[in-house]
């Protein structure tokens, strides 16, 4: 005769006597190696009647009750499902409401609500949160190689490294998931590393003192769009910074010098920054602004700045693709072209990681590579 196989249940009813002589219930849970007890302040009353036996009868069908319920939970939980927390909340709901958390900073709530968009796009009936699976997932990243802009009036496609920072946005709500144990594992964590999106060596773009002469002097619409990305150039503010940028935020020492004391919307890191003569000559007139206004109050979105910044550099005779972030890149190169060293320049752009400014320096390299390579043979 074969010997039957016992399973061990995770959940145990036990009893622990007390001093007054009833015995108190509580469950012992041991899973995943880790064990805990929940007492469920139920009691065992000595028995000196019918009455009592019948109701220690009661309190123990409850007790195993709450037992079998706990059994449920725990196996819910196991195989990636919570019914007590948000089992309706669809994936762009709960992106939603991580955007829309204290905790998010202004460029993190930009890129959540960017994959929001994408994601209406791609799942206009909207998955439940407990839905999502690997398949989902990589049919997301399928819909986003072909995707289109947001907010962009020509017909241009994601550029591959956006379409990798919308992914990592997507992992990182699913991870938030899985902290808040709305599910159990994140999906993305059983995808095989050809199936992710994959980061591409970007061309960074920035423009020569020539080209910031010839930008200078060619009219443009927007004033406070073409001061502010002048601004940018001269001091390499990313255009968010810009934007919340308030007049107390601007000192000058005794010796008129300006400078200034930020803490970054993307970083959340605070800077100190120095500002040169040129830099100052494109902040606009304060006239009559309060301590707590915007210095450049009405300046338009980023992505509507570079849809016509653009234009105004094809004006100026510039081909280059002139986006706002391209001041910033050119605040660095400019930097490092007049002689500055890579560690101030990597303060002065509030860099946590120098190895982001090397990328300056590479490309100023090669800037001077060309320019050698210019010389004739003169033999």
């Amino acid at each position: 005769m074969k010997k039957q196989l016992r399973i061990k249940e995770p959940v145990k009813v036990r009893m622990k006597k007390l001093s007054n002589g009833c015995q108190s219930i509580y469950l012992d849970i041991y899973m995943n190696g880790k064990r805990r007890y929940e007492f469920l302040k139920l009691y065992i009353i000595p028995v000196n009647d019918k009455t009592d036996k019948i109701r220690n009868r009661e309190t123990l069908k409850l007790a195993n009750a709450i037992k079998s319920q706990k059994i449920i939970e725990l196996q819910n939980k196991a195989y990636g499902f919570n019914h007590n927390k948000l089992p309706d909340i669809t994936l762009i709901d709960y992106i939603k409401k991580i955007a829309q958390s204290s905790t998010s900073n202004e460029a993190r709530k930009n890129a959540l609500r960017a994959v929001v968009h994408h994601l209406e796009r791609y799942d206009s009936k909207g998955i439940l949160l407990g839905k999502v699976d690997k398949a989902y997932v990589i049919g997301f990243i399928g819909y986003l190689r072909n995707a289109k802009q947001e907010h962009c009036k020509e017909e241009k496609k994601l550029h591959a490294n956006t379409q990798l920072h919308y992914f990592k946005m997507l992992r990182y709500c699913l991870n938030h998931a899985v902290s808040e144990e709305y599910i159990a594992c994140n999906p993305i964590d059983k995808m095989k590393s050809d199936e992710k999106p994959k980061r591409r060596k970007a061309d960074r773009e920035y423009l020569t003192i020539d080209e910031l002469r010839y930008l200078v002097r060619t009219p443009f619409y927007n004033s406070l769009l073409k001061k502010a990305f002048l601004f940018s150039c001269f001091c390499g503010l990313r255009h968010c910074d810009i934007v919340a940028l308030e007049w107390k935020d601007i000192h000058y020492d005794t010796n008129g010098n300006a400078s200034i004391n930020i803490v970054q919307q993307k970083t959340h890191e605070a800077i100190s920054l120095p500002l040169s003569p040129e830099a100052v000559k494109y902040l606009p007139n304060r006239e009559k602004a309060q301590d707590t206004d915007k210095i450049f109050k009405g300046l338009i979105s980023l992505g509507r700045s570079n849809e016509i910044l653009d234009r105004w550099a094809k004006q100026a005779g510039i081909l280059k693709h002139v986006t706002f972030h391209v001041a910033r890149h050119t605040h660095a190169t400019m930097m490092l072209t007049l002689g500055a060293d890579l560690y101030t320049i990597s303060k002065l752009l509030g860099h946590t990681n120098i190895q982001t400014t090397q990328i300056y320096a590479k490309l100023v390299d090669e800037s001077k590579m060309k320019a050698i390579a210019l010389i004739p043979d003169i033999s």
